[in-house]
């Protein structure tokens, strides 16, 4: 707005005022171009999207009404020659919020004792923030509009977050509310692989049973899988993407 009045020329007659219309139209138009070409490749590369690799661990399957107990948070980053690689890894051990249900099955499976001392638990509010504060930094120095969650059956991580977010009344979740990208497609696409620990090794990298359900681990390796496939497709694909037309951000919506 600010670039508009800037380049009105004003005549107040009536207490009606007009305005160079065409200018104001031009120099916005440049602005706009300039704001496009200024943005990170990560934020050129996925429409304005951040992908944050997120991974939880809880106390059963029901967003609503199960503990959300652990979560971690993979940023990512992107060179000029457009390749994806992990960058910082945030994580937080959680405290069952008050009348959360605990699924034994869950428990055994995790090996997680949510009240053990050692483990210093944050209460869900602030957990949440300790990962979300980050991750909207991370999109502002990005140039991003929202993050969009990345996982592995990334819907189910998806519905923890949102629920806690919701019982925390966290008006400001920095992910986008039902998009995701999730690494089990992109595996059976690119290995034909859908078990996470079976996709990670088709992509090359090792499998550690005994670290495995725990979030940090889970997360970095979803990350390293994702960042595999999508630099792989950019080796294949760069002729081909350059050929594609471009299409403006608010197209399809």
């Amino acid at each position: 707005m600010a670039h508009i009045l800037a380049c009105c020329s004003v005549t107040t007659r009536t207490n009606v005022a007009y305005c160079d219309i065409a200018n104001c139209v031009a120099i916005l138009y440049t602005d706009c171009m300039s704001d496009t070409n200024e943005k990170t490749p990560i934020a050129r590369r996925f429409r304005g999207f951040l992908p944050v690799v997120i991974d939880v661990e809880t106390g059963g399957f029901n967003p609503k009404r199960d503990a959300l107990l652990e979560v971690a948070a993979v940023l990512l980053d992107m060179d000029d020659q457009g390749l994806v690689s992990r960058k910082q890894t945030i994580s937080c051990h959680i405290e069952p919020f008050p009348g959360a249900n605990l699924d034994i099955e869950s428990l055994e499976f995790t090996g997680i004792d949510p009240y053990n001392p050692f483990r210093m638990a944050k209460p869900e509010h602030e957990a949440l923030e300790h990962i979300f504060k980050p991750v909207r930094q991370a999109i502002k120095d990005s140039g991003c509009s929202r993050a969009v969650l990345v996982g592995h059956n990334a819907s189910f991580d998806l519905s923890f977050i949102n629920a806690a977010a919701d019982r925390s009344k966290i008006k400001r979740n920095p992910f986008h509310p039902f998009s995701t990208f999730d690494t089990v497609s992109l595996a059976a696409l690119a290995y034909g692989q859908t078990v996470l620990a079976r996709a990670v090794k088709a992509a090359g990298f090792d499998w550690n049973s005994e670290k495995a359900h725990s979030a940090v681990y889970d997360t970095e390796r979803t990350a390293d899988l994702f960042c595999t496939i999508i630099n792989q497709w950019n080796d294949f694909s760069i002729k081909q993407q350059e050929a594609i037309p471009s299409i403006k951000a608010t197209e399809g919506i």
